[in-house]
C-alpha cells in the first residue's frame, strides 16, 4: 500500500505549479504533466476503464487506485475507475475531482518515486498511447448546440438575410441553441456517412439525395459534471461548479438539407446523422492559466451578468485532407471568440427550471473570428461555395467530398506552459445507398 509522501499535493503545488514529470514528455506535446485530461481507453486485453495521459504514455487509474494511490479518499474508486464512461467519477463531484488531479500531479512529479520506483505497480499502470484505443469518454444524456460566435452569425446573416440587418432580433440578448440528438455523438476517429435527405435545388420542388454541401463546424463542447434538480435555475458565478471540462466538437452540417427544412423549427436531419468529440476531456482546473476576458457585451439581462475572467485562450485550428493529397490548414481561430461564454449559456439553459444531469453535453456553436482565415466552417471560408479552397495538386474544395478527413486541433500556450486537447478526426464515408421512392 503506498504511503503518502511529506509535503501535501496542495503544498507541492504552491512550490511548483507546473511541475514537471518523470515521464518522457516532448516540449511539444499536448499532455505535459499539468493537462491530465480524462478519458476511457480499452484494448484486446483491457475492458474499459478510466485514463489520463501524459506525454506518449497512458496511466490506467484502476490500477492506482487499486494499489492504494488514492487511499486518502473515501470514495470506492476502484470500482468508478473501472466503468465505460466518465459519469460515475464525475457525480462523485468537483472535490474529488481535484484531488484525484492533485494526487497524480503529485504522482507523476520528477521529484517522486513513490511509483517510478515500484517497477510492479508502474509496468501495470502505465501503457503506450499506440496500445490503447479510445472510446466515448462519457454517456451522453441530452445534447445541446448552442450559437454563440458574434462572427458566425452574422456572417450567416450577411449570406442569407438582410446585410443590413443581419443579426436576429434576440442574437444580443440571449444565447440561442436548439437541442440535438445525443446518440449521434461519437468519438475522434469514428468515420461519418454523408448523409441523405430533402434538398431543394432548383424551383421544381425538393429531391431526395446524398447532400451536397456537407460542412464541419469547429466547436468546443463542455461536460456538465453536476445535477440540478428539475425546477432549480445554476447561476453564472455557480455554472463552473457544474462544468467538468471541455472537448473539440465536430458539429458535422448539410447545408442543404438545412437550408429546406430549418423552417419554422430549426435544424433536424441536417445536424443529427454525426457529431464528432475528441477523447480527452480536459478539466476546467487544467485551464485555469489561460484564463481570458470575452468579447465587450451589449448590457445583458441581470441572470446573464458575471463577473471575472470567463473565456479560455485555446487556439483552434482545422485541416482537411484529400483522399491521397497533403492535408491544408483551412482555419485559425480562438475560442475566446465566443460571445457568449460557458457560464451564461449554462445559465440560460436552466433559467427555466431545465434539470441538466452529469453526462449532458453543451456545444459552443461553430466559432469565427474576424477575418476569412478565422472562419469556423466551409460555409463561411467558401462563402456558401462561392470561392473555392486551393491545393498544391489542382484539387480544389467548396464543402467535403467522400474520403476526406477533417483534423481539428485546440491547444494552450502561456508563460512556457503548452497543452492541448489532442485531436478530433472525422472521416467522411460515401452515403449509404437508399431508395428516392
Amino acid at each position: 500500500m503506498h504511503q503518502d509522501s511529506n509535503h501535501s499535493p496542495e503544498e507541492a503545488l504552491k512550490m511548483n505549479p507546473f511541475p514537471a514529470s518523470w515521464l518522457p514528455v516532448a516540449a511539444d506535446s499536448d499532455f505535459p504533466l499539468w493537462n491530465l485530461p480524462f478519458g476511457i481507453i480499452h484494448n484486446a486485453w483491457l475492458k474499459p476503464r478510466a485514463a489520463t495521459r501524459i506525454g506518449d504514455t497512458v496511466v490506467d487509474l484502476s490500477v492506482l487506485a487499486e494499489a492504494g494511490y488514492f487511499s486518502t479518499l473515501p470514495q470506492d474508486l476502484v470500482r468508478v475507475f473501472r466503468q465505460d464512461s466518465l459519469n460515475d467519477f464525475i457525480a462523485l463531484g468537483k472535490p474529488v475531482w481535484k484531488a484525484v488531479r492533485e494526487r497524480l500531479l503529485s504522482i507523476f512529479s520528477e521529484e517522486d518515486g513513490s511509483l517510478r520506483d515500484k517497477v510492479v505497480f508502474r509496468n501495470q499502470a502505465l501503457l503506450s498511447a499506440k496500445e490503447v484505443e479510445m472510446l466515448l469518454p462519457v454517456r451522453v444524456g441530452d445534447y445541446t448546440d448552442f450559437y454563440s460566435s458574434l462572427e458566425h452569425a452574422t456572417n450567416v446573416g450577411l449570406m442569407f438575410r438582410d446585410p443590413k440587418n443581419a443579426l436576429l432580433p434576440n442574437w444580443k440578448h440571449l444565447p440561442v441553441a436548439y437541442h440535438g440528438h445525443s446518440s449521434s455523438i461519437m468519438v475522434s476517429g469514428t468515420p461519418v456517412k454523408r448523409p441523405s435527405g430533402q434538398i431543394n435545388p432548383g424551383n421544381d420542388g425538393p429531391v431526395f439525395s446524398p447532400s451536397r454541401n456537407l460542412d464541419f463546424e469547429l466547436e468546443m463542447a463542455f461536460v456538465v459534471g453536476k445535477d440540478n434538480p428539475s425546477g432549480s435555475s445554476v447561476s453564472t458565478a455557480e455554472a463552473e461548479d457544474h462544468i467538468f471540462g471541455m472537448m473539440i466538437f465536430n458539429d458535422l452540417s448539410a447545408r442543404d438539407i438545412q437550408k429546406w427544412e430549418y423552417v419554422p423549427l430549426g435544424p433536424f436531419l441536417s445536424k443529427n446523422f454525426g457529431s464528432v468529440v475528441s477523447p480527452w476531456i480536459v478539466t476546467m482546473e487544467a485551464l485555469e492559466p489561460f484564463r481570458v476576458a470575452g468579447p465587450p457585451q451589449d448590457p445583458v439581462l441581470p441572470y446573464l451578468s458575471f463577473e471575472g475572467k470567463r473565456s479560455f485562450d485555446i487556439r483552434l485550428e482545422v485541416w482537411i485532407q484529400p483522399e491521397g493529397a497533403e492535408a491544408k490548414r483551412v482555419c485559425l481561430s480562438n475560442f475566446r471568440y465566443l460571445y457568449w461564454n460557458m457560464a451564461q449559456q449554462l445559465a440560460h439553459h436552466t433559467v427555466n427550471g431545465c434539470n441538466m444531469r452529469v453526462g449532458d453535453l453543451c456545444a459552443s456553436g461553430t466559432i469565427s473570428g474576424p477575418d476569412r482565415e478565422s472562419f469556423g466552417s466551409l460555409l463561411e471560408i467558401t462563402w456558401n461555395g462561392r470561392d473555392s479552397i486551393q491545393y498544391s495538386d489542382g484539387r480544389e474544395r467548396t464543402f467535403l467530398e467522400d474520403h476526406d478527413v477533417v483534423v481539428m486541433k485546440a491547444s494552450c500556450e502561456k508563460d512556457g506552459l503548452r497543452m492541448g486537447f489532442g485531436e478530433c478526426v472525422t472521416r467522411i464515408l460515401p452515403a449509404l445507398q437508399t431508395l428516392s421512392k
